[in-house]
């Protein structure tokens, strides 16, 4: 069953997709795979290159929609950007002061990320821009970064209630601040940090519990001083960046899918995901799945580019339910919506508290989990801050993604767990993270294939 929620935040609206994932019961998740590249990494090794002097190399670039706005806004600020084999990008930086404003908005489609790190950098550089998205992403709140900037002396003008688009108007230099944020929210902390790096003096950001430190890390390997000190980072304004080399890993937030898949699976059943990032601030999904009894080994562990990577083997077996501690709750934010799937194929019931940022991202995460799931027979109630699920089959049935990219694959993997088939509607943005997502599922036992209106089902 479902309940709704008083007053919860609705998911904003969106133009609904024609794509459709079709699913036939499927026994088991096996062999090895590679998931595409680290979203986050993939969109701050643009900014990060297209401010800095020299040529930065990137490898492993996550060609996904949302990755690939954020290095059109750049060339359309006149930075030279090469696109090679798969994932190889070539920026030709020649630092922050040379990018020049584009004649027309910046479009960034579905990308709340390009969106918030962007506004901070060009609030911070004085860069006069209007920032737009899709639908979905005109409703996300922004006042969130807004709010902080200005306090910076950025200018910058909104829709109603903070919402897009964002229009940062030319301003006087910046001055650094000390801001504490209200949400655990890695985006707010990289949007402060980046407007620091073109302030006056020093800028620190209080965090309330952990978030990736992709920002921190990228910057320092771009030749930037960043301190670190706990939940709290702080860098000093004019430091400017010098070119360098990296390799994006594979992102965890698309192994989450098959990590949830691969402990669904029966005993016997042995999958292995290559090349996986396991920076500290994301590894929650593993820690969360292993408390559920989940069977992940870590092996062949090295450093890439200053982040972990590691291969991780996954062996069936089953999960039982759990109350997921809070303090993996803001390690594993945008892995909830494939853990969902886990406890309701795990034995018993499964807690989720502290989890409200799920509702303000590309939709409402917890409500349409709560839907789609219980559209396929699962026991779960929403709560304002997560969810309470009890594990068994699921009958089957359609499950409808609202045009969420994480929603949509997770709804996938619950056929590991029907016994009926399984239509997931509204599926299109997948490709804004996983390009490529049905044929690779498909190619190690998810019974998958994608259609549109008119068209014929293909895997």
């Amino acid at each position: 069953m479902s309940t709704a929620i008083p007053n919860a935040a609705a998911a904003p609206s969106h133009v609904r997709g024609e794509r459709v994932f079709h699913l036939s019961p499927s026994r088991s998740l096996d062999g090895r795979i590679r998931v595409p590249g680290d979203k986050s990494m993939s969109h701050r090794s643009i900014m990060f290159g297209a401010i800095a002097s020299g040529v930065t190399e990137v490898a492993g670039f996550l060609e996904g929609e949302d990755s690939l706005h954020t290095l059109n806004a750049f060339r359309a600020m006149g930075v030279a950007i090469e696109r090679g084999g798969p994932g190889q990008v070539r920026i030709q930086g020649r630092g922050a002061a040379a990018l020049v404003p584009p004649t027309d908005d910046v479009y960034l489609g579905n990308s709340g990320t390009g969106m918030r790190l962007l506004t901070g950098l060009y609030a911070g550089l004085g860069v006069p821009v209007t920032l737009t998205g899709d639908a979905s992403l005109s409703g996300r709140p922004m006042a969130r970064i807004v709010d902080p900037l200005t306090r910076m002396g950025a200018r910058i003008d909104t829709a109603a209630a903070g919402r897009p688009p964002l229009s940062i108007r030319a301003a006087v230099p910046l001055r650094g601040i000390e801001y504490t944020c209200p949400m655990a929210s890695a985006q707010v902390k990289s949007a402060v940090l980046l407007a620091g790096l073109h302030a006056t003096g020093t800028t620190t950001v209080h965090e309330p519990a952990v978030t990736r430190d992709h920002t921190e890390r990228m910057l320092q390997g771009f030749g930037v001083e960043v301190r670190v000190d706990g939940l709290s980072a702080s860098l000093e304004g004019g430091q400017a960046l010098q070119a360098t080399s990296l390799r994006v890993p594979g992102d965890i937030s698309s192994a989450a899918f098959f990590l949830v898949g691969g402990c669904l699976s029966p005993d016997g059943a042995a999958l292995v995901i290559e090349g996986v990032g396991m920076n500290p601030t994301r590894t929650g999904v593993i820690d969360i799945l292993r408390l559920m009894g989940g069977r992940i080994e870590v092996r062949n562990e090295r450093a890439q580019g200053g982040e972990p990577v590691a291969d991780l083997h996954v062996c069936g077996g089953g999960l039982h339910g759990i109350e997921v501690p809070p303090e993996l709750v803001s390690l594993a934010i945008d892995e909830f919506p494939a853990l969902f799937v886990a406890a309701a194929g795990a034995a018993g019931r499964t807690v989720v508290t502290g989890a409200e940022e799920l509702r303000v991202k590309e939709t409402d995460r917890i409500e349409v989990m709560v839907q789609g799931l219980s559209a396929l027979g699962a026991t779960i109630t929403g709560t304002a801050d997560g969810a309470h699920i009890e594990g068994g089959r699921l009958a089957g049935g359609q499950a409808d993604a609202c045009g969420d990219h994480r929603t949509a694959m997770a709804f996938s993997m619950a056929a590991l767990i029907a016994d009926g088939p399984i239509s997931v509607l509204d599926v299109d943005n997948v490709a804004t993270s996983f390009p490529g997502y049905a044929a690779l599922a498909a190619g190690v036992g998810l019974d998958i294939r994608e259609s549109a209106p008119g068209a014929g089902a293909s895997a």
